[in-house]
Protein backbone atom coordinates (compact mmCIF):
# COMPACT_ATOMS: atom_id res chain seq x y z
CA UNK A 1 0.00 0.00 0.00
CA UNK A 2 1.42 3.34 -0.97
CA UNK A 3 1.43 6.75 0.65
CA UNK A 4 -1.49 7.97 -1.50
CA UNK A 5 -3.81 5.33 -0.07
CA UNK A 6 -2.74 6.23 3.48
CA UNK A 7 -3.45 9.91 2.80
CA UNK A 8 -6.93 9.06 1.50
CA UNK A 9 -7.61 6.90 4.57
CA UNK A 10 -6.40 9.73 6.81
CA UNK A 11 -8.57 12.34 5.04
CA UNK A 12 -11.73 10.26 5.48
CA UNK A 13 -10.82 9.55 9.12
CA UNK A 14 -10.22 13.28 9.71
CA UNK A 15 -13.65 14.14 8.31
CA UNK A 16 -15.24 11.59 10.66
CA UNK A 17 -13.17 12.94 13.59
CA UNK A 18 -14.35 16.51 12.92
CA UNK A 19 -18.04 15.60 12.73
CA UNK A 20 -17.93 13.16 15.67
CA UNK A 21 -15.83 15.62 17.69
CA UNK A 22 -18.27 18.49 17.16
CA UNK A 23 -21.13 16.30 18.37
CA UNK A 24 -19.18 15.34 21.48
CA UNK A 25 -18.24 18.98 22.14
CA UNK A 26 -21.94 19.84 21.91
CA UNK A 27 -22.78 17.22 24.55
CA UNK A 28 -19.94 18.52 26.73
CA UNK A 29 -21.35 22.04 26.39
CA UNK A 30 -24.82 20.82 27.40
CA UNK A 31 -23.21 19.20 30.44
CA UNK A 32 -21.83 22.58 31.49
CA UNK A 33 -18.21 21.81 30.49
CA UNK A 34 -17.97 19.72 33.68
CA UNK A 35 -15.76 16.73 32.88
CA UNK A 36 -16.98 14.54 35.80
CA UNK A 37 -20.61 15.17 34.86
CA UNK A 38 -19.87 14.54 31.19
CA UNK A 39 -18.05 11.31 32.05
CA UNK A 40 -21.05 10.17 34.10
CA UNK A 41 -23.30 11.09 31.18
CA UNK A 42 -21.14 9.01 28.83
CA UNK A 43 -21.39 6.05 31.19
CA UNK A 44 -25.15 6.42 31.42
CA UNK A 45 -25.46 6.66 27.63
CA UNK A 46 -22.89 3.98 26.83
CA UNK A 47 -25.22 2.39 24.24
CA UNK A 48 -24.59 5.27 21.85
CA UNK A 49 -20.89 4.31 21.83
CA UNK A 50 -21.39 0.58 21.19
CA UNK A 51 -21.25 0.96 17.35
CA UNK A 52 -17.96 2.85 17.69
CA UNK A 53 -16.49 0.14 19.92
CA UNK A 54 -17.57 -2.61 17.49
CA UNK A 55 -16.13 -0.73 14.50
CA UNK A 56 -12.89 -0.21 16.41
CA UNK A 57 -12.60 -3.95 17.07
CA UNK A 58 -13.37 -4.73 13.42
CA UNK A 59 -10.67 -2.31 12.30
CA UNK A 60 -8.12 -3.73 14.72
CA UNK A 61 -8.80 -7.28 13.52
CA UNK A 62 -8.75 -6.42 9.81
CA UNK A 63 -5.58 -4.38 10.05
CA UNK A 64 -3.82 -7.34 11.60
CA UNK A 65 -3.42 -8.67 8.05
CA UNK A 66 0.05 -7.58 6.82
CA UNK A 67 0.51 -5.95 3.40
CA UNK A 68 3.88 -7.73 2.98
CA UNK A 69 5.15 -11.22 3.79
CA UNK A 70 8.11 -11.35 6.15
CA UNK A 71 10.86 -13.79 5.05
CA UNK A 72 14.04 -15.13 6.56
CA UNK A 73 16.82 -16.32 4.22
CA UNK A 74 19.69 -18.51 5.46
CA UNK A 75 22.93 -17.64 3.65
CA UNK A 76 25.59 -20.26 2.95
CA UNK A 77 29.08 -20.33 4.57
CA UNK A 78 27.65 -19.43 7.98
CA UNK A 79 26.87 -15.89 7.02
CA UNK A 80 24.48 -14.01 9.35
CA UNK A 81 20.70 -14.59 9.00
CA UNK A 82 19.08 -11.88 6.89
CA UNK A 83 15.55 -10.71 7.60
CA UNK A 84 13.52 -8.83 5.05
CA UNK A 85 10.15 -8.22 3.39
CA UNK A 86 8.94 -9.50 0.06
CA UNK A 87 6.04 -7.95 -1.76
CA UNK A 88 3.17 -10.37 -2.34
CA UNK A 89 0.60 -9.38 -4.92
CA UNK A 90 -2.08 -11.35 -3.11
CA UNK A 91 -1.24 -9.76 0.28
CA UNK A 92 -1.20 -6.28 -1.23
CA UNK A 93 -4.57 -6.78 -2.93
CA UNK A 94 -6.25 -8.05 0.25
CA UNK A 95 -4.79 -5.20 2.31
CA UNK A 96 -6.03 -2.64 -0.24
CA UNK A 97 -9.56 -4.09 -0.04
CA UNK A 98 -9.40 -3.92 3.78
CA UNK A 99 -8.33 -0.26 3.75
CA UNK A 100 -11.06 0.59 1.23
CA UNK A 101 -13.62 -1.11 3.49
CA UNK A 102 -12.42 0.86 6.50
CA UNK A 103 -12.62 4.10 4.51
CA UNK A 104 -16.28 3.30 3.79
CA UNK A 105 -16.92 2.62 7.50
CA UNK A 106 -15.19 5.86 8.50
CA UNK A 107 -17.22 7.78 5.93
CA UNK A 108 -20.37 6.18 7.37
CA UNK A 109 -19.39 7.50 10.83
CA UNK A 110 -18.96 10.96 9.30
CA UNK A 111 -22.44 10.80 7.73
CA UNK A 112 -24.04 9.71 11.02
CA UNK A 113 -22.56 12.72 12.81
CA UNK A 114 -22.68 15.35 10.10
CA UNK A 115 -23.82 18.82 11.23
CA UNK A 116 -27.29 20.01 10.32
CA UNK A 117 -29.49 18.19 12.81
CA UNK A 118 -31.81 20.60 14.61
CA UNK A 119 -31.32 20.86 18.36
CA UNK A 120 -33.41 22.61 21.00
CA UNK A 121 -30.20 24.18 22.27
CA UNK A 122 -27.82 24.55 19.31
CA UNK A 123 -24.07 24.21 19.65
CA UNK A 124 -22.48 27.61 20.30
CA UNK A 125 -18.94 28.35 19.14
CA UNK A 126 -18.00 30.33 22.23
CA UNK A 127 -14.45 31.52 22.90
CA UNK A 128 -14.05 28.60 25.30
CA UNK A 129 -15.15 26.10 22.66
CA UNK A 130 -12.70 27.59 20.14
CA UNK A 131 -9.84 27.19 22.63
CA UNK A 132 -10.83 23.57 23.28
CA UNK A 133 -11.03 22.90 19.54
CA UNK A 134 -7.45 24.15 19.13
CA UNK A 135 -6.27 21.76 21.87
CA UNK A 136 -8.31 18.92 20.36
CA UNK A 137 -6.80 19.36 16.90
CA UNK A 138 -3.30 19.59 18.35
CA UNK A 139 -3.93 16.16 19.90
CA UNK A 140 -5.24 14.83 16.57
CA UNK A 141 -2.25 16.29 14.72
CA UNK A 142 0.13 14.60 17.18
CA UNK A 143 -1.63 11.27 16.54
CA UNK A 144 -1.38 11.67 12.77
CA UNK A 145 2.30 12.64 12.95
CA UNK A 146 3.01 9.64 15.18
CA UNK A 147 1.18 7.45 12.68
CA UNK A 148 3.25 8.70 9.76
CA UNK A 149 6.60 8.22 11.49
CA UNK A 150 5.63 4.78 12.78
CA UNK A 151 5.55 3.42 9.27
CA UNK A 152 8.11 1.21 7.61
CA UNK A 153 8.36 1.63 3.87
CA UNK A 154 9.96 -0.33 1.03
CA UNK A 155 10.01 1.27 -2.40
CA UNK A 156 7.53 3.89 -1.17
CA UNK A 157 5.07 1.29 0.11
CA UNK A 158 4.07 0.57 3.70
CA UNK A 159 5.21 -2.80 5.02
CA UNK A 160 3.15 -2.61 8.20
CA UNK A 161 -0.35 -1.42 9.08
CA UNK A 162 0.63 0.48 12.23
CA UNK A 163 0.04 3.94 10.63
CA UNK A 164 -3.53 2.94 9.76
CA UNK A 165 -4.12 1.52 13.25
CA UNK A 166 -2.90 4.72 14.94
CA UNK A 167 -5.07 6.96 12.75
CA UNK A 168 -8.03 4.67 13.45
CA UNK A 169 -7.38 4.99 17.17
CA UNK A 170 -7.54 8.76 16.81
CA UNK A 171 -10.99 8.43 15.28
CA UNK A 172 -12.48 5.91 17.68
CA UNK A 173 -10.99 7.58 20.75
CA UNK A 174 -12.52 10.97 19.82
CA UNK A 175 -15.19 10.72 22.60
CA UNK A 176 -12.27 10.46 25.06
CA UNK A 177 -10.13 13.15 23.44
CA UNK A 178 -12.93 15.74 23.72
CA UNK A 179 -13.18 15.74 27.56
CA UNK A 180 -9.38 15.33 27.65
CA UNK A 181 -9.08 18.65 25.77
CA UNK A 182 -11.34 20.19 28.40
CA UNK A 183 -9.12 18.87 31.20
CA UNK A 184 -5.95 20.12 29.51
CA UNK A 185 -7.49 23.59 29.15
CA UNK A 186 -8.88 23.72 32.68
CA UNK A 187 -6.07 25.89 34.20
CA UNK A 188 -6.41 28.37 31.32
CA UNK A 189 -10.21 28.47 31.56
CA UNK A 190 -10.09 28.89 35.33
CA UNK A 191 -7.73 31.86 34.99
CA UNK A 192 -9.89 33.48 32.27
CA UNK A 193 -13.13 32.92 34.21
CA UNK A 194 -11.61 34.33 37.39
CA UNK A 195 -10.55 37.47 35.55
CA UNK A 196 -14.08 38.03 34.21
CA UNK A 197 -15.67 37.20 37.58
CA UNK A 198 -13.37 39.61 39.43
CA UNK A 199 -14.16 42.30 36.86
CA UNK A 200 -17.90 41.76 37.47
CA UNK A 201 -17.36 41.95 41.23
CA UNK A 202 -15.53 45.26 40.83
CA UNK A 203 -18.39 46.64 38.76
CA UNK A 204 -20.96 45.60 41.38
CA UNK A 205 -18.79 47.03 44.19
CA UNK A 206 -18.65 50.35 42.33
CA UNK A 207 -22.43 50.64 42.69
CA UNK A 208 -23.08 50.61 46.47
CA UNK A 209 -26.64 51.91 46.05
CA UNK A 210 -27.65 49.04 43.76
CA UNK A 211 -30.16 46.69 45.46
CA UNK A 212 -29.26 43.08 44.63
CA UNK A 213 -31.76 40.26 45.12
CA UNK A 214 -30.93 36.60 44.55
CA UNK A 215 -33.58 34.06 43.54
CA UNK A 216 -33.15 30.32 43.82
CA UNK A 217 -35.27 27.20 44.16
CA UNK A 218 -35.68 23.72 42.77
CA UNK A 219 -38.40 25.13 40.53
CA UNK A 220 -40.21 28.43 40.01
CA UNK A 221 -37.13 30.65 40.15
CA UNK A 222 -37.29 31.77 36.50
CA UNK A 223 -41.00 32.58 36.78
CA UNK A 224 -40.37 34.46 40.04
CA UNK A 225 -37.59 36.43 38.35
CA UNK A 226 -39.90 37.53 35.50
CA UNK A 227 -42.80 38.36 37.82
CA UNK A 228 -40.63 40.37 40.21
CA UNK A 229 -38.97 42.23 37.35
CA UNK A 230 -42.39 43.21 36.00
CA UNK A 231 -43.47 44.57 39.39
CA UNK A 232 -40.25 46.39 40.27
CA UNK A 233 -39.97 47.89 36.79
CA UNK A 234 -43.24 49.72 37.40
CA UNK A 235 -41.32 52.07 39.71
CA UNK A 236 -37.57 51.30 39.54
CA UNK A 237 -34.90 50.89 36.87
CA UNK A 238 -34.46 47.12 37.02
CA UNK A 239 -32.10 44.60 35.46
CA UNK A 240 -32.63 40.84 35.57
CA UNK A 241 -30.44 38.00 34.36
CA UNK A 242 -31.92 36.99 30.98
CA UNK A 243 -33.43 33.62 30.06
CA UNK A 244 -31.75 30.93 32.15
CA UNK A 245 -28.50 32.83 32.81
CA UNK A 246 -28.20 31.36 36.29
CA UNK A 247 -24.60 30.08 36.31
CA UNK A 248 -21.44 31.93 37.46
CA UNK A 249 -20.53 32.90 33.91
CA UNK A 250 -24.15 33.72 33.02
CA UNK A 251 -24.34 36.15 35.95
CA UNK A 252 -20.89 37.53 35.12
CA UNK A 253 -21.82 38.16 31.49
CA UNK A 254 -25.02 39.94 32.53
CA UNK A 255 -23.20 42.24 34.96
CA UNK A 256 -20.35 43.12 32.60
CA UNK A 257 -22.55 43.51 29.51
CA UNK A 258 -25.87 44.90 30.73
CA UNK A 259 -25.53 46.56 34.15
CA UNK A 260 -25.70 50.36 33.90
CA UNK A 261 -25.12 53.05 36.56
CA UNK A 262 -28.80 53.97 36.25
CA UNK A 263 -30.01 50.57 37.46
CA UNK A 264 -31.54 50.54 40.94
CA UNK A 265 -32.35 46.82 41.27
CA UNK A 266 -30.49 43.76 40.01
CA UNK A 267 -32.46 40.48 40.06
CA UNK A 268 -30.08 37.55 39.93
CA UNK A 269 -31.42 34.05 39.22
CA UNK A 270 -29.23 31.39 40.84
CA UNK A 271 -29.24 27.80 39.60
CA UNK A 272 -27.39 24.82 41.03
CA UNK A 273 -26.82 21.19 40.14
CA UNK A 274 -24.20 20.48 42.80
CA UNK A 275 -23.49 21.28 46.44
CA UNK A 276 -22.09 24.81 47.13
CA UNK A 277 -22.91 26.19 43.69
CA UNK A 278 -25.32 28.75 45.22
CA UNK A 279 -22.54 29.81 47.58
CA UNK A 280 -20.31 30.37 44.56
CA UNK A 281 -22.95 32.57 42.93
CA UNK A 282 -23.44 34.53 46.16
CA UNK A 283 -19.70 35.16 46.13
CA UNK A 284 -20.18 36.97 42.81
CA UNK A 285 -23.49 38.83 43.23
CA UNK A 286 -23.34 39.25 47.04
CA UNK A 287 -27.14 39.84 47.27
CA UNK A 288 -28.69 42.04 49.95
CA UNK A 289 -31.97 40.09 49.84
CA UNK A 290 -33.03 36.68 48.59
CA UNK A 291 -36.05 34.59 47.62
CA UNK A 292 -36.24 30.79 47.85
CA UNK A 293 -39.19 29.64 45.75
CA UNK A 294 -39.12 25.91 46.47
CA UNK A 295 -37.06 22.92 47.52
CA UNK A 296 -37.71 19.49 46.05
CA UNK A 297 -36.27 16.41 44.33
CA UNK A 298 -34.62 18.17 41.40
CA UNK A 299 -31.17 17.21 40.00
CA UNK A 300 -30.85 14.38 42.53
CA UNK A 301 -28.42 12.62 40.21
CA UNK A 302 -25.82 15.31 40.87
CA UNK A 303 -26.87 16.47 44.35
CA UNK A 304 -27.00 12.94 45.73
CA UNK A 305 -29.69 13.56 48.36
CA UNK A 306 -32.57 15.88 49.19
CA UNK A 307 -30.60 17.09 52.22
CA UNK A 308 -27.89 18.37 49.90
CA UNK A 309 -30.54 20.16 47.83
CA UNK A 310 -31.96 21.88 50.94
CA UNK A 311 -28.54 22.93 52.26
CA UNK A 312 -27.45 24.28 48.88
CA UNK A 313 -30.59 26.36 48.34
CA UNK A 314 -30.28 27.81 51.83
CA UNK A 315 -26.74 28.99 51.06
CA UNK A 316 -28.57 32.02 49.66
CA UNK A 317 -30.33 32.52 53.01
CA UNK A 318 -26.99 32.27 54.84
CA UNK A 319 -25.45 34.94 52.58
CA UNK A 320 -28.40 37.30 53.01
CA UNK A 321 -28.40 36.76 56.77
CA UNK A 322 -24.71 37.69 56.92
CA UNK A 323 -25.42 40.83 54.85
CA UNK A 324 -28.24 41.89 57.17
CA UNK A 325 -30.91 41.56 54.49
CA UNK A 326 -34.21 39.70 54.27
CA UNK A 327 -34.83 36.22 52.93
CA UNK A 328 -38.29 35.65 51.43
CA UNK A 329 -39.43 32.03 51.85
CA UNK A 330 -42.28 30.04 50.32
CA UNK A 331 -44.24 28.95 53.41
CA UNK A 332 -46.27 26.43 51.38
CA UNK A 333 -43.15 24.30 50.87
CA UNK A 334 -42.73 21.81 53.71
CA UNK A 335 -38.93 21.54 53.42
CA UNK A 336 -38.58 25.34 53.50
CA UNK A 337 -41.01 25.65 56.40
CA UNK A 338 -38.84 23.32 58.48
CA UNK A 339 -35.87 25.73 58.15
CA UNK A 340 -37.60 29.03 58.88
CA UNK A 341 -36.69 29.00 62.59
CA UNK A 342 -33.00 29.33 61.70
CA UNK A 343 -33.56 32.69 59.98
CA UNK A 344 -34.98 35.57 62.10
CA UNK A 345 -34.71 37.74 58.98
CA UNK A 346 -37.24 35.55 57.11
CA UNK A 347 -40.35 36.95 55.43
CA UNK A 348 -42.82 34.20 54.53
CA UNK A 349 -45.43 34.06 51.79
CA UNK A 350 -47.95 31.47 50.68
CA UNK A 351 -51.53 30.26 50.85
CA UNK A 352 -50.92 28.27 54.05
CA UNK A 353 -52.20 29.53 57.39
CA UNK A 354 -49.36 31.27 59.22
CA UNK A 355 -47.82 32.97 56.17
CA UNK A 356 -46.85 36.60 56.77
CA UNK A 357 -48.03 37.47 53.25
CA UNK A 358 -51.11 35.31 52.81
CA UNK A 359 -53.00 34.42 49.63
CA UNK A 360 -56.65 33.45 49.96
CA UNK A 361 -59.94 33.24 48.06
CA UNK A 362 -58.09 31.70 45.11
CA UNK A 363 -60.34 31.13 42.09
CA UNK A 364 -58.92 29.46 39.02
CA UNK A 365 -60.36 28.93 35.55
CA UNK A 366 -59.15 28.37 32.02
CA UNK A 367 -59.08 32.18 31.62
CA UNK A 368 -56.84 33.03 34.56
CA UNK A 369 -56.66 33.27 38.34
CA UNK A 370 -58.10 35.57 41.01
CA UNK A 371 -56.82 35.82 44.57
CA UNK A 372 -56.68 38.10 47.59
CA UNK A 373 -53.46 39.10 49.37
CA UNK A 374 -53.32 39.95 53.06
CA UNK A 375 -50.18 41.79 54.22
CA UNK A 376 -48.53 41.31 57.65
CA UNK A 377 -50.33 44.45 58.94
CA UNK A 378 -53.74 43.19 57.80
CA UNK A 379 -54.13 45.19 54.58
CA UNK A 380 -56.08 43.29 51.89
CA UNK A 381 -56.00 43.64 48.12
CA UNK A 382 -57.62 41.63 45.30
CA UNK A 383 -55.54 40.62 42.27
CA UNK A 384 -56.42 39.18 38.86
CA UNK A 385 -53.89 37.51 36.58
CA UNK A 386 -53.86 35.81 33.18
CA UNK A 387 -51.59 33.12 34.64
CA UNK A 388 -53.12 29.65 34.90
CA UNK A 389 -53.39 27.59 38.05
CA UNK A 390 -53.33 27.92 41.83
CA UNK A 391 -49.59 27.22 41.93
CA UNK A 392 -48.88 30.49 40.05
CA UNK A 393 -50.24 32.36 43.07
CA UNK A 394 -47.22 31.26 45.14
CA UNK A 395 -44.68 33.06 42.96
CA UNK A 396 -46.92 36.09 42.57
CA UNK A 397 -47.24 36.30 46.37
CA UNK A 398 -43.45 36.28 46.73
CA UNK A 399 -43.05 38.96 44.06
CA UNK A 400 -45.78 41.13 45.62
CA UNK A 401 -44.29 40.73 49.10
CA UNK A 402 -40.82 41.78 47.93
CA UNK A 403 -42.10 44.67 45.80
CA UNK A 404 -44.14 46.03 48.74
CA UNK A 405 -41.02 45.68 50.88
CA UNK A 406 -39.26 48.15 48.57
CA UNK A 407 -41.92 50.76 49.24
CA UNK A 408 -44.41 50.19 46.42
CA UNK A 409 -48.00 50.33 47.77
CA UNK A 410 -49.91 47.08 47.22
CA UNK A 411 -52.74 48.72 45.29
CA UNK A 412 -50.21 50.07 42.76
CA UNK A 413 -49.24 46.47 41.92
CA UNK A 414 -52.73 45.44 40.78
CA UNK A 415 -52.23 46.60 37.18
CA UNK A 416 -48.65 45.22 36.80
CA UNK A 417 -49.87 41.83 38.10
CA UNK A 418 -52.72 41.89 35.58
CA UNK A 419 -50.23 42.59 32.77
CA UNK A 420 -47.92 39.66 33.62
CA UNK A 421 -47.82 37.05 30.85
CA UNK A 422 -46.75 33.44 31.16
CA UNK A 423 -43.03 32.79 30.90
CA UNK A 424 -42.27 30.93 27.64
CA UNK A 425 -42.52 27.12 28.01
CA UNK A 426 -43.92 27.39 31.55
CA UNK A 427 -47.67 26.72 31.29
CA UNK A 428 -47.84 29.08 28.33
CA UNK A 429 -51.24 28.97 26.62
CA UNK A 430 -50.94 28.78 22.82
CA UNK A 431 -54.11 28.83 20.74
CA UNK A 432 -53.13 27.50 17.32
CA UNK A 433 -56.65 27.53 15.90
CA UNK A 434 -58.40 24.58 14.30
CA UNK A 435 -59.99 23.62 17.60
CA UNK A 436 -56.65 22.85 19.30
CA UNK A 437 -55.10 24.72 22.24
CA UNK A 438 -51.62 23.87 23.54
CA UNK A 439 -50.42 24.33 27.09
CA UNK A 440 -46.67 24.61 26.63
CA UNK A 441 -44.97 23.44 29.82
CA UNK A 442 -41.97 22.06 28.01
CA UNK A 443 -39.28 23.43 30.33
CA UNK A 444 -37.39 20.85 32.44
CA UNK A 445 -40.08 19.39 34.67
CA UNK A 446 -40.28 18.18 38.26
CA UNK A 447 -42.87 16.34 40.39
CA UNK A 448 -44.46 19.52 41.75
CA UNK A 449 -44.57 21.14 38.32
CA UNK A 450 -46.14 18.04 36.76
CA UNK A 451 -48.90 17.98 39.37
CA UNK A 452 -49.54 21.71 38.82
CA UNK A 453 -49.65 21.24 35.03
CA UNK A 454 -52.14 18.36 35.31
CA UNK A 455 -54.28 20.51 37.63
CA UNK A 456 -54.32 23.27 34.98
CA UNK A 457 -55.24 20.75 32.27
CA UNK A 458 -58.12 19.61 34.48
CA UNK A 459 -59.58 23.15 34.43
CA UNK A 460 -60.60 22.84 30.77
CA UNK A 461 -63.95 21.49 29.64
CA UNK A 462 -62.39 19.85 26.60
CA UNK A 463 -60.76 16.72 25.28
CA UNK A 464 -57.62 16.72 27.43
CA UNK A 465 -54.48 15.19 25.93
CA UNK A 466 -51.10 14.81 27.63
CA UNK A 467 -47.88 14.60 25.60
CA UNK A 468 -44.78 13.88 27.71
CA UNK A 469 -41.41 12.11 27.74
CA UNK A 470 -41.51 12.04 31.54
CA UNK A 471 -39.14 13.49 34.13
CA UNK A 472 -35.37 13.04 34.26
CA UNK A 473 -32.42 13.87 36.54
CA UNK A 474 -34.22 12.43 39.57
CA UNK A 475 -31.60 9.86 40.51
CA UNK A 476 -32.77 6.73 42.33
CA UNK A 477 -36.29 8.20 42.68
CA UNK A 478 -36.80 8.68 38.95
CA UNK A 479 -38.76 5.46 38.38
CA UNK A 480 -40.91 5.92 41.49
CA UNK A 481 -41.77 9.57 40.73
CA UNK A 482 -42.57 8.85 37.08
CA UNK A 483 -44.83 5.97 38.19
CA UNK A 484 -46.72 8.42 40.44
CA UNK A 485 -46.86 10.90 37.54
CA UNK A 486 -48.57 8.21 35.45
CA UNK A 487 -51.12 7.59 38.19
CA UNK A 488 -51.92 11.31 38.42
CA UNK A 489 -52.13 11.65 34.63
CA UNK A 490 -54.73 8.89 34.49
CA UNK A 491 -57.06 11.03 36.64
CA UNK A 492 -56.79 14.18 34.49
CA UNK A 493 -56.52 13.08 30.88
CA UNK A 494 -58.71 11.65 28.14
CA UNK A 495 -55.71 10.56 26.04
CA UNK A 496 -52.04 10.15 26.91
CA UNK A 497 -49.14 10.18 24.44
CA UNK A 498 -45.75 9.10 25.80
CA UNK A 499 -42.60 10.11 23.93
CA UNK A 500 -39.93 7.40 23.92
CA UNK A 501 -40.48 3.83 25.07
CA UNK A 502 -37.59 3.29 27.48
CA UNK A 503 -37.73 6.26 29.85
CA UNK A 504 -41.55 6.39 29.87
CA UNK A 505 -42.05 2.78 30.98
CA UNK A 506 -42.62 3.77 34.66
CA UNK A 507 -45.27 6.31 33.55
CA UNK A 508 -46.93 3.64 31.42
CA UNK A 509 -46.97 1.29 34.41
CA UNK A 510 -48.47 4.02 36.62
CA UNK A 511 -51.22 4.74 34.07
CA UNK A 512 -52.03 1.05 33.84
CA UNK A 513 -52.01 0.66 37.63
CA UNK A 514 -54.60 3.47 37.89
CA UNK A 515 -57.03 1.52 35.69
CA UNK A 516 -56.86 3.87 32.71
CA UNK A 517 -58.13 2.62 29.34
CA UNK A 518 -54.82 1.60 27.75
CA UNK A 519 -56.37 1.85 24.29
CA UNK A 520 -56.10 5.61 24.83
CA UNK A 521 -52.35 5.47 25.52
CA UNK A 522 -49.87 5.78 22.67
CA UNK A 523 -46.08 5.46 22.87
CA UNK A 524 -44.45 7.61 20.19
CA UNK A 525 -40.93 7.33 18.80
CA UNK A 526 -40.38 11.08 18.84
CA UNK A 527 -42.06 14.45 19.35
CA UNK A 528 -43.27 14.80 15.75
CA UNK A 529 -44.89 11.37 15.92
CA UNK A 530 -46.45 12.30 19.28
CA UNK A 531 -47.92 15.59 18.02
CA UNK A 532 -49.30 13.90 14.91
CA UNK A 533 -51.01 11.31 17.11
CA UNK A 534 -52.44 13.98 19.45
CA UNK A 535 -53.84 15.88 16.46
CA UNK A 536 -55.36 12.71 14.99
CA UNK A 537 -57.76 12.05 17.87
CA UNK A 538 -61.36 12.64 16.79
CA UNK A 539 -63.62 14.40 19.28
CA UNK A 540 -66.66 16.68 19.33
CA UNK A 541 -65.02 18.86 21.99
CA UNK A 542 -62.20 21.32 21.61
CA UNK A 543 -58.82 19.67 22.18
CA UNK A 544 -56.37 20.90 24.80
CA UNK A 545 -52.89 19.40 24.52
CA UNK A 546 -50.50 19.66 27.48
CA UNK A 547 -46.85 19.49 26.40
CA UNK A 548 -45.25 18.47 29.69
CA UNK A 549 -41.45 18.54 29.67
CA UNK A 550 -39.10 18.38 26.72
CA UNK A 551 -35.97 16.34 27.27
CA UNK A 552 -32.70 18.22 26.68
CA UNK A 553 -30.59 17.30 23.65
CA UNK A 554 -28.24 15.16 25.73
CA UNK A 555 -31.04 12.72 26.58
Amino acid sequence: MNLLLWLFFTAVALLAIIFLGLREFHMLQLNGYKTPEHSWWMKKNFKRYIPLILLFLIQFILLGFPPYHTVKVAIENDKPLVQGFIRSGEAMAISAVIIDTLCVLNFFIALLNKPGKKFKKPFKYTARVKRMLITFFILIAAIFIAAFFSSKRVDGHFVNNLPFIIVGCGLYLTPILVPLSNLINKPIETAINNWYINDAKKKLASMPDLHKVGITGSYGKTSMKFYLSELLSSQYETLKTPESFNTPMGVTITVRRDLKPTHEYFICEMGARRVHEIKELCGIANPHDGIITSVGPQHLETFGSIENVVNTKFELADCVKANGGKIYLNYDNELIRAKIGEYPNAVTYGTTEGSMWRGSDVKVSDRGTEFTVTSPDGEKCKFVTKLLGEHSVQNLLGAIAYACGTGIPMEKLVLPVKRIAAVPHRLQLLDKGGGVTYIDDAYNSNPSGCRAALAVLGLFDACRILVTPGMVELGAKQEELNFEFGQEAAKSCDYIVLVGKTQTQPIYNGIKDAGFDMEKVYVADGLNDALAKANSYQTDKKKVVLLENDLPDNY
